[in-house]
């Protein structure tokens, strides 16, 4: 139980970090830039690029207003807070978090402000990568983690057949 108690206080103190992490570089970039305005930081590479998108990920489902984001995060969020309490492995369990945190600030902006401050802007061989943000970076790297999680526990699984 110590155990258990362990990863909820920890995926607790993810989800609390990242969110405010999220939360304060959009506000520090909401305050210091215009939207639209961009500041080259590596030639070519990389830019802080200061858009409000009113759609879901890379701007998809623009234009659908805040109610339809409301409902749809609510449940997303709902389904992770299950997944999450029905998790046995702390990877997964991980992994839902950082899927809660970006899902959370990406919720705030959305009701606070109506549309999500997006800001880091990546060229890739000259192609504009879509732009976001911490929060989106939480969700990216919780679904790899899932990936990564749901692979490993299959591994062990085969292995422990084949034993």
């Amino acid at each position: 139980m110590k155990h258990r108690t362990q990863i909820y206080i920890g995926s607790l103190v993810l989800v609390a970090l990242m969110t405010g992490l999220d939360q304060w570089t959009k506000w520090a970039v909401s305050t210091h830039m215009r939207p639209g305005q961009s500041i080259v930081i590596i030639p070519k590479l990389f830019e802080l690029t200061y858009l409000q998108n009113t759609g879901a990920g890379f701007s998809i489902f623009e234009g659908y207003g805040k109610p339809f984001f409301a409902v749809l995060t609510v449940i997303a969020m709902a389904v992770m807070l299950w997944a999450y309490i029905k998790a046995k492995r702390p990877g997964l369990q991980m992994s839902m978090a950082l899927i809660f945190a970006g899902a959370l600030g990406n919720f705030i902006d959305r009701m606070a402000l109506g549309y999500v401050v997006d800001f880091f802007h990546f060229y890739i061989f000259g192609w504009s990568f879509p732009v976001f943000n911490i929060a989106d970076i939480c969700i990216t790297l919780g679904f790899v983690f899932l990936v990564i999680d749901m692979l490993r526990e299959e591994h062990e699984q085969r292995k422990a057949l084949e034993a």
